[in-house]
């Protein structure tokens, strides 16, 4: 891959606004995605997540705002970008009657240093199937052509549209490990996905939109952290004192113990909840075993923020 040089922003949105007639897609969203990272564009249908792809990969045009890809203006500077950036379209994008292999290799002609289209197939699975029209492909292979045929030019930023849709667990893997490849090269992802354990896994960064607007942004540990109750559990001797270990802890918390032995205290999850709930059992002669703090998911922030299901 080219990647370019590291402390640059690979994507630049600044206020951007679009309009369909009277319905406003975008209403002054701005986005910043530094050289070599991982974006993942979170939002429920409708919310502007495609607008804003299609923008940046110089589909469409906005009608307001400042947009640079790579430093350029992906409208006006279109002819020297599209060599630059890879595109995963949902849809395939593939020519229906062309055979698997056949598609790449047509995909590659078009680069000036492609990767070895060989070795795209055995990597992404796709051996068994290069002589399989694309129609006649799974949904899942479908897919897998798809990513391929967005990497094979070397992009330095790919747009990745719901990358493992329709895929099994095993191809998600993979297709997760490529992602984690793509960042050790310096390559640019910018995805966007339903499934919040892979926004998780594979983000820098994610940006939750809605209404074309931003609504939460950070790191996926700053989202879930964030000012969230959560859980700590343990296990213990059945028949702890609950109400003397709740009032030994910070105003709010609960304590129950359900089945026997198990403990689920409930609260502000933070290092003095901890150091209490250690604290009173060390004091009482309780071994806490099994302690583990959980938190609200990826999944649980989207709905707070948006009021909506996933999809």
């Amino acid at each position: 891959m080219r990647p370019s040089p590291a402390g640059e922003l690979a994507v630049e949105v600044v206020d951007l606004e679009k309009r369909y007639g009277g319905t406003v897609a975008l209403a002054g969203l701005s986005l910043a995605v530094p050289t070599g990272t991982v974006l993942a564009l979170l939002g429920p249908n409708g919310a502007g997540k495609t607008t804003t792809v299609e923008i940046c990969e110089g589909f469409r045009a906005a009608d307001g705002g400042k947009v640079r890809v790579l430093g350029l203006d992906p409208v006006h500077d279109a002819a020297a970008l599209k060599p630059r950036i890879g595109v995963m379209l949902q849809g395939g994008g593939a020519y229906p009657g062309a055979r698997a292999g056949e598609m790449l290799r047509l995909v590659a002609s078009y680069a000036a240093y492609p990767l070895p289209v060989e070795d795209l197939l055995d990597l992404l699975g796709l051996r068994e199937v290069t002589g399989v029209p694309y129609k006649r492909l799974s949904g899942g292979q479908q897919q897998r052509l798809s990513l391929a045929m967005a990497l094979v030019g070397r992009p330095e930023l790919v747009f990745l549209d719901e990358p493992t849709a329709g895929l099994d667990p095993h191809a998600r893997r993979a297709v997760w490990d490529l992602v984690g490849r793509l960042r050790g090269d310096g390559v640019t992802v910018v995805l966007t996905t339903h499934y919040m354990d892979e926004a998780e896994r594979l983000a820098d960064q994610v940006v939750v939109i809605d209404h074309g607007r931003e609504v939460a942004s950070g790191t996926p540990t700053e989202l879930t952290r964030g000012g969230a109750e959560g859980q700590l559990r343990f296990r213990a001797e059945p028949g702890l004192a609950v109400a003397a270990l709740t009032a030994a802890l910070p105003a709010g918390c609960r304590v129950s113990e359900a089945p026997a032995g198990s403990y689920l205290v409930q609260g502000r999850v933070d290092p003095h909840l901890l150091s209490a709930v250690t604290a009173w059992c060390a004091s009482h002669g309780i071994l806490a075993d099994d302690l583990r703090v959980e938190r609200r998911t990826l999944e649980d922030v989207f709905l707070e923020l948006t009021g909506r299901d996933l999809r």
